[in-house]
C-alpha cells in the first residue's frame, strides 16, 4: 500500500515534469518540486472534489472535470514555490498531464 502510493506520487511528479517541458507558460524547478506539485494537486483534488462533489480529471470526466483540473493546476502554481503556470498554461497543462498520466499509468487528477 505504501509502495503503491510512492509509485503514484513519483509517476505523477514525472507527469508534471513532462508537462512543464511541453506546455508554454508552465515551469518547474526540478523533479523535487514536481513531486511537491503532485502532492499539492492530490490534496487540492481531494478537497475540491469533496466541495464540488466531482473528481477532477482532464480526461474522461467531461468539461467540468477538465476545468476543475486546470483550476487545481493553477492553484498549485500559486502555492508551490518553484512552480509557475498561467491560466492558458493550466488549461494546456491539464490536458497534457492527463495524457502523460494516462500513458504512465497513474492517476494524478
Amino acid at each position: 500500500m505504501i509502495l503503491d502510493l510512492i509509485i503514484k506520487i513519483v509517476v505523477s511528479g514525472l507527469a508534471v515534469l513532462i508537462s512543464s517541458w511541453l506546455t508554454p507558460g508552465m515551469s518547474v524547478d526540478g523533479f523535487g518540486t514536481a513531486i511537491l506539485v503532485a502532492l499539492v494537486i492530490g490534496i487540492l483534488d481531494f478537497a475540491l472534489g469533496r466541495l464540488f462533489g466531482k473528481e477532477a480529471a482532464p480526461t474522461g470526466q467531461g468539461a467540468k472535470g477538465f476545468f476543475l483540473a486546470a483550476v487545481i493546476l493553477y492553484l498549485a502554481g500559486k502555492i508551490v514555490s518553484g512552480f509557475s503556470v498561467g491560466i492558458l498554461g493550466a488549461l494546456i497543462g491539464a490536458l497534457i498531464i492527463g495524457l502523460v498520466d494516462g500513458l504512465l499509468g497513474s492517476k494524478l487528477f
